[in-house]
């Protein structure tokens, strides 16, 4: 072991500081809500939605209230039990025992919440802590309860107030802007938490108000309509079909429906969490699936050889499903803290059984609907074989191995990934004005000849044929379809860099489209760029400026009070030199890139299908619905 410098400081025991009560929330935030930023912010509003969602699930409450209100607090109010505010034997009365003590809340035991979303039982007290107040009315034991808070300290011990007789709770609170970098609450992000926990328990009414008015959200059909609505905008192949089924210490449903579609879209949930890592549950899913479709294959006689080829793989290809398990909030057991993997490993056996029973009855009385999804899953299958034949082919001659990269590429000379850049240019004479502005060091530069091949429905046997498409998945490096490994990807920031005008904007969606569907992990790791270049240069004297838009060429000409200036609009990338497409678009220190994200996997599913399918009429509805809103943030 290494010694200890003399001019170490001390640590002895008068050293360990104890945070008493709230303390350690305010101290340290991200270790309750993960950040301080938006996400956090409405980490805080979710919390308490989620404890008016436990009422409902214990049966208690039937609709909830949500509003944004004008000075930045938010409000939720619900018609369940309402919080208990008689005299814990702590010494103070259970709502402020709730408000103000971590891991205090009626979710650990049995009786008054069997199955909950809040499984740490921190939620309402660390929404206390990091609010500048917070206000909560009870009604309860018929009468109105109210007790207010600041930053987490009680003013004051709970008040009687009024006589009634509905039950329930409503939350008040403000969120401290001394703790987030932004308080301004994202009604979209809040729309979408609400209307999933409203499909999630079929009959849960909520109502979200802010400044534009009322929004209600209702689903009769639970899960069943939310299958609906994510297949809204593809042609499916098959009824809904639900099965449900609850056990002793374990309960669950699912909705499963077939479209025409090549992607998979599988939500899985957990007493309303949301697990974008599955776990048990979904691994009990894809086996009772693959199951059910094999003995089903038997049955009618498709070959042997088909059969034994079927991978999981193809038996989701076109699946929408909606998966929802709840499990007792003290036997449940999630990978982490954030709660996105279950680790239940009775959920397996259980959640197979049911979908394997649930498909073979389905499959028995709906035969032509059966015979149209094993149809397109073996479809899949001889396509997924025909992918793998082709691969080989490639790589017999080792172009996929990087023996060999495409003569296109620039290549640049840095081999560490992390500080690699490569550029997708449209058209050889853009390509060769970049070649001239790059840093050959870490920048590296393929052209792309015109729009490439729309890969929203070809499968990888085609896409590996393409020859533009196949010059870039060797340039990557990290192989393609199921042997893509990100560990090979030879570079970290892939740009995309087309001209400003409308075959620009078509060039950088297929290929956009193109790493949606073939290379996610290459998007979700945020790798994924598009470069912003200049539209207008414009000339005031010896004075140079660029302006990205119309509105910033006019902040331009009016802040040198319209003088008289020689404008350029550039019609594509090539019209600039060198030393103008280095300084506007390519160099780290002055350029704009923007980062392709994904912050709501089932609308981007829904928008690529709609926009990159083959239903005509419905990509004219959306593009007539929304061109008027659509704009590139800069």
């Amino acid at each position: 072991m290494a010694s200890l410098s003399a001019k170490t400081t001390s640590y002895t025991a008068k050293d360990i500081q104890v945070l008493e009560g709230l303390e350690p929330v305010r101290k340290r935030p991200g270790m309750f809500i993960g950040s301080t930023d938006s996400r956090g912010l409405h980490h805080l509003i979710t919390e308490i939605i989620d404890n008016s969602v436990d009422e409902a699930l214990a049966d208690h409450a039937t609709e909830i209230w949500v509003s944004l209100n004008p000075d930045g607090s938010a409000t939720v109010e619900d018609n369940g039990r309402g919080i208990p505010v008689d005299k814990h034997k702590s010494g103070v009365s259970a709502l402020e025992l709730t408000m103000t003590k971590l891991h205090a809340g009626g979710k650990f035991g049995d009786s008054a919440y069997k199955v909950s979303g809040g499984l740490h039982g921190v939620g309402a007290s660390v929404v206390n802590a990091l609010s500048e107040w917070l206000e909560v009315e009870v009604h309860r034991d018929g009468f109105a309860w109210v007790q207010r808070y600041k930053k987490g300290v009680p003013e004051s011990a709970p008040k009687k107030g009024e006589a009634l007789k509905d039950t329930g709770t409503k939350t008040t609170f403000l969120p401290d802007k001394a703790v987030f970098t932004t308080t301004d609450w994202n009604k979209k992000i809040i729309e979408d938490s609400i209307r999933n926990r409203a499909y999630l328990i079929a009959g849960l009414k909520f109502h979200l108000t802010d400044k534009e008015g009322p929004k209600t959200f209702y689903f009769e059909g639970g899960i069943k309509s939310l299958v609906a609505h994510l297949n809204s905008d593809r042609t499916t192949l098959s009824n809904i079909v639900y099965v449900s089924r609850e056990g002793n210490d374990i309960s669950a449903e699912v909705a499963i429906q077939y479209n025409d579609g090549m992607g998979e879209m599988v939500d899985s949930f957990v007493n309303v969490i949301k697990t974008p890592d599955g776990g048990t549950h979904l691994t009990g899913f894809r086996i009772g699936l693959t199951r059910a479709v094999n003995d089903y294959a038997k049955k009618i006689g498709v070959t042997k050889e088909i059969i034994e080829s079927i991978s999981g793989e193809d038996t989701r290809e076109g699946l929408t499903a909606v998966l929802f398990v709840k499990i007792p909030t003290n036997s449940i057991q999630f990978e982490s803290q954030t709660k996105t993997k279950l680790n239940n490993p009775e959920a397996q056996g259980f959640v197979a059984q049911l979908v394997k029973e649930g498909l073979d009855t389905y499959f028995e009385e709906n035969p032509s609907e059966a015979r149209r999804i094993l149809e397109k899953i073996t479809l899949a299958t001889k396509a997924r074989l025909a992918a793998r034949a082709a691969k080989d082919a490639v790589l017999r001659k080792g172009a996929l191995e990087g023996s060999g990269l495409p003569g296109k590429l620039a290549d640049c000379q840095e081999k560490n990934p992390v500080f690699s850049e490569l550029f997708i240019i449209e058209g050889d004479s853009a390509a060769g004005t970049a070649k001239g502005g790059r840093d050959r060091k870490f920048q590296a530069i393929l052209p792309i000849g015109g729009k490439i091949l729309n890969t929203e429905r070809a499968h990888l046997d085609k896409i590996v044929k393409f020859e533009e498409l196949k010059d870039l998945i060797i340039a990557l490096g990290a192989g393609i379809g199921d042997m893509v490994n990100l560990d090979k990807l030879r570079y970290h920031r892939i740009i995309i860099m087309t001209d400003a005008d409308v075959d620009g904007s078509h060039i950088a969606t297929l290929l956009m489209t193109f790493f949606y569907r073939h290379f996610p992990e290459i998007v979700q790791k945020g790798y994924l760029y598009l470069a912003l270049p200049p539209l207008y240069k414009v000339q005031l004297g010896k004075e140079i400026f660029y302006a990205y838009n119309e509105e910033e060429k006019q902040e331009i000409l009016t802040s040198h009070g319209n003088g008289k200036a020689t404008i350029q609009r550039y019609k594509g990338l090539g019209e600039m030199n060198a030393d103008q497409l280095r300084d506007t678009t390519m160099d780290p220190e002055k350029r704009t890139l923007k980062q392709i994200t994904i912050e709501d996997v089932e609308q981007t599913d829904r928008i690529f299908s709609t926009l990159m399918g083959e239903d005509v009429p419905q990509r004219k509805k959306f593009i007539q619905t929304y061109a008027k809103f659509a704009q590139l943030d800069i």
